[in-house]
C-alpha cells in the first residue's frame, strides 16, 4: 500500500509538470516564433527487485512503479506569418533557422525583429545577438555596415541621349544635365545645338556650358538622312574641374536619336547619364531572394550579402535559450549546413514579415484536460491508499 501512494505521487508530480508544459505553451500563443512543447510520459517499472528501471525485462518480476514527465518534445512546424512594418522584420517560410553570433556563440533563431546597433551590426531589437551573412567562404559571420554608411564619389564619363532632333529647327537645347567630377562634385551643363555655319545639311554645331554659363567645349553632330553619321555619333567633352580630376565625357547620339522634321520643336532629351556624387546610406532592406540591400542618397544601390540559414537534420536536437533562440548542442551533434535563401533544404526569406507561435490552443485545451483528470486521479489513489492504511492501523487492538 505504500508503494500506492508513492505510484499515486508520481502521477500527481508528473501531471503536475505536464501542466506547467502546458501554461507555458498558453503563455507564448502570442509569442512571436515560439514552437510549442508537447506533453510526453513514459511508464517506470521495478525489475527483479533490483530498483527502478526505464525499461522493460522479460526476466524475473516486474511490477509497475508509477510515471515520469520525460523530456518535452518541440514541435517545430511552421507558424502563420503576419505582416509588419519593419524593412528588417524576418522571418522564414519553409524549414531552417536564422544564424546568430552573441559573445563567440552562434545562436539560432526562425524570426526577429532586427535594427543597426550603435556598433553597426544587425541585432535583434532589445538583445546583443548579430544577424550572420554567408561570406566568400559560404561561412556566416556577423553583418557590420559601419563600413558601407557612405557610396563613393564616380565621375561622369558618358551622357546617352535619346528622340529626335527636328531637322526643320533653328536651335535645340537640352538643359539641366548633372555631371559628378571624381570627387563627387556636381556640374549643370546646358548643350546647346544649332545648325552648323556655314550652313551644311544635317550638320549641327553643339556648344556645352556649365552652371555659370562659361563654355565647357564644342563639337559637330553629323546625320546622314534622318540618323547619325556613324562615324561622329560619339562626341568627347573634356573638362577640368577646380580640385578634382580632369573630365572626359562622351556625348553618345548612337542609341536612337533622329532627325526627322518636326518644324521648330525638337524632343532630344538625355536619356541616361552615369556617375553620381557622394551618398548617404538612407535604408537597409532584404529582398526576395534574403540579400540586404543599401539604399544611397545618390540613387546608388549595394548588397551586402546574403543572410545565412541553417538547416539541421534534426531540430529537435536544439537546446531553448530564451527570447525565442536556440543553441545547438555542445558536443557538435545535429551541426547544421549553412544555405541562402531559397536553397535546396531550405526555406526563403521573407523581409517584413514574423512568424506567429505554433501553439494549437484546442489542442492545449485538450491536453490540459487529461492532464486534470490524470493529477486528480492519482490524488484519489494516494487517498484511498491512505484510508487502507489507517484502516490497517486501527486492526490493533481488536480481536
Amino acid at each position: 500500500m505504500l508503494g500506492a501512494i508513492y505510484i499515486g505521487m508520481s502521477g500527481m508530480n508528473a501531471f503536475s509538470q505536464g501542466l506547467q508544459t502546458i501554461s507555458n505553451n498558453i503563455a507564448n500563443l502570442n509569442t512571436a516564433g515560439y514552437k510549442a512543447s508537447s506533453t510526453v510520459f513514459t511508464d517506470l517499472f521495478s525489475s527483479g527487485g533490483g530498483g527502478l528501471t526505464f525499461t522493460s525485462n522479460n526476466g524475473g518480476s516486474q511490477s509497475g512503479s508509477g510515471v515520469r514527465f520525460a523530456t518535452p518534445r518541440i514541435n517545430f512546424a511552421q507558424g502563420d506569418l503576419r505582416q509588419s512594418n519593419g524593412d528588417l522584420d524576418l522571418a522564414i517560410q519553409g524549414n531552417g533557422f536564422l544564424v546568430l553570433q552573441q559573445d563567440g556563440k552562434t545562436l539560432y533563431t526562425r524570426t526577429g525583429q532586427f535594427a543597426v546597433d550603435n556598433d553597426g551590426f544587425i541585432s535583434l531589437q532589445g538583445g546583443k545577438s548579430h544577424l550572420s551573412i554567408l561570406n566568400a567562404d559560404h561561412q556566416a559571420v556577423a553583418i557590420n555596415i559601419d563600413s558601407k554608411r557612405t557610396s563613393t564619389p564616380s565621375a561622369t564619363t558618358k551622357v546617352t541621349f535619346a528622340d529626335n532632333l527636328s531637322a526643320g529647327a533653328n536651335a535645340a537645347n537640352v538643359s539641366d544635365i548633372a555631371v559628378f567630377d571624381s570627387n563627387g562634385g556636381k556640374h549643370t551643363w546646358k548643350v546647346a545645338l544649332a545648325p552648323s555655319q556655314p550652313a551644311a545639311a544635317g550638320s549641327w554645331a553643339i556648344t556645352v556650358t556649365d552652371e555659370t554659363g562659361a563654355t565647357v567645349g564644342t563639337s559637330t553632330l553629323k546625320f546622314i538622312g534622318n540618323l547619325p553619321d556613324p562615324t561622329a555619333d560619339q562626341l568627347t567633352i573634356t573638362a577640368t574641374p577646380t580640385n578634382a580630376a580632369p573630365l572626359s565625357v562622351v556625348l553618345d547620339f548612337s542609341q536612337g536619336v533622329t532627325s526627322f522634321s518636326g518644324g521648330a520643336t525638337s524632343t532630344l532629351r538625355a536619356a541616361q547619364v552615369d556617375g553620381n556624387g557622394v551618398g548617404e546610406l538612407t535604408a537597409i532592406t532584404v529582398d526576395q531572394n534574403g540579400q540586404i540591400q543599401l539604399s544611397y542618397t545618390n540613387g546608388k544601390t549595394d548588397t551586402a550579402g546574403a543572410v545565412a540559414i541553417a538547416d539541421f537534420r534534426n531540430p529537435e536536437q536544439l537546446a531553448r535559450i530564451g527570447s525565442g533562440l536556440f543553441e545547438a548542442p555542445a558536443n557538435g551533434v545535429g551541426q547544421s549546413r549553412l544555405r541562402a535563401s531559397g536553397d535546396d533544404g531550405v526555406g526563403k526569406i521573407v523581409a517584413r514579415q514574423l512568424e506567429s507561435s505554433n501553439v494549437n490552443l484546442s489542442q492545449e485545451f485538450g491536453d490540459l484536460i487529461l492532464i486534470q483528470r490524470g493529477f486528480q486521479a492519482s490524488s484519489q489513489v494516494v487517498s484511498v491508499a491512505n484510508d487502507m492504511i489507517q484502516q490497517l492501523f486501527g486492526i490493533r487492538g481488536q480481536g
